[in-house]
């Protein structure tokens, strides 16, 4: 009888360290209740490595065209520019070297527009560059267009409709911040001057959601000791600026690219090291979410979307110059 008591005893005992280890602390930290500007669903995406870049590079510019994810410029080993350019197919998983760029150059960015891949400014072996080069893939040419009407480099740029957007940027290492809007008609071969952005930055993302620019995250003069979490929308039938719900984990050095609806924001640097976070903006709710995060944490790296994956190319695996040959494949 006294043994069955103690048993009894020894029984409430554990269910009482069982609730106590329940309502630890850290436990409540985790079931707390989510803000509505950011709601974790990391477990959500999957990430699948491809076949690697052929030449490590870092500070590269990216964009898809024709079912292939084309990799151009960058920063090699030892902080070389270089005028590579390879297309990766994603289908046969594998790479193919294509016309050199016409200069070497890195932090310049690039979008496809009719056919064709625009690679606007950049710097080159001389500082920023306002040159922008189209390149024909059913030739494989480069030529030149109308110039960038202010020299930057670590921009971005974006398409709606038969215009390309260039965003933000800086005069050079240490220089000067832009938050100069200019904006090529592929029709005219002109540019056209557009409100600056509100927060002028460098090492910025760029995407386009319904017909409206959103300019993400960046640094100040090029300091990744400075980064920012700034979400700002562009409209342009309005020509106006406005703020947006704030980039969650405040980063530069990023890439990133639209899926469904979705602005997924990659990689970046600070003082501490690269990021692997994979945060993703949904403009009509203006919240966001955190999904799985990269394989491998790394800046500088260039992120395009063929079919309904995110292919997230190079990139340095640690702050300031370094470089891989990561290629990795995103899809939910």
């Amino acid at each position: 009888m006294i043994r069955m008591q103690w048993a009894a005893v020894l029984e409430a005992l554990v269910c009482l360290a069982l609730l106590v280890a329940c309502s630890s602390p850290e436990q409540a930290r985790t079931t707390a209740p989510i803000t509505p500007e950011f709601v974790s669903t990391a477990t959500l995406g999957k990430w699948e490595k491809r076949s690697p870049l052929p030449s490590p590079r870092s500070e590269v510019t990216a964009a898809a065209l024709g079912g292939k994810v084309y990799i151009i410029g960058g920063l090699t080993p030892g902080a070389g520019a270089t005028s590579l350019v390879e297309a990766y197919d994603p289908a046969a998983d594998w790479w193919e070297r294509k016309a050199d760029f016409p200069l070497p150059v890195h932090h310049a960015s690039a979008v496809a527009l009719d056919d064709k891949i625009y690679v606007i400014g950049g710097f080159g072996l001389a500082g920023p560059l306002a040159d922008v080069f189209a390149y024909n893939p059913a030739t494989n040419t480069w030529q030149t267009v109308a110039s960038l009407p202010t020299p930057r480099g670590a921009l971005a740029a974006a398409v709606i409709g038969t215009k390309i957007y260039a965003v933000g940027g800086v005069t050079g290492f240490g220089g000067n911040n832009i938050a100069a809007l200019e904006v090529y008609d592929t029709a005219t071969n002109t540019w056209e001057t557009k409100t600056p952005m509100p927060t002028a930055r460098d090492h910025l993302g760029v995407a386009v959601v319904g017909g409206k620019i959103y300019a993400i995250g960046g640094r100040l003069r090029h300091s990744f000791a400075s980064n920012l979490d700034a979400n700002e929308v562009y409209d342009p039938l309005e020509d106006l600026w406005t703020a947006r719900a704030a980039l969650p984990t405040a980063r530069s050095g990023i890439a990133s690219a639209v899926l469904n609806g979705k602005i997924y924001v990659f990689g970046g640097e600070s003082p501490g090291g690269t990021f692997a976070e994979n945060e993703a903006y949904e403009p009509v709710t203006d919240t966001w979410e955190t999904f799985t995060p990269m394989p491998t944490a790394r800046h500088g790296l260039g992120a395009a979307v063929v079919g309904n994956t995110i292919y997230v190319v190079g990139g340095g695996l640690a702050p300031g110059s370094s470089d891989s040959t990561a290629n990795e494949a995103f899809n939910r």
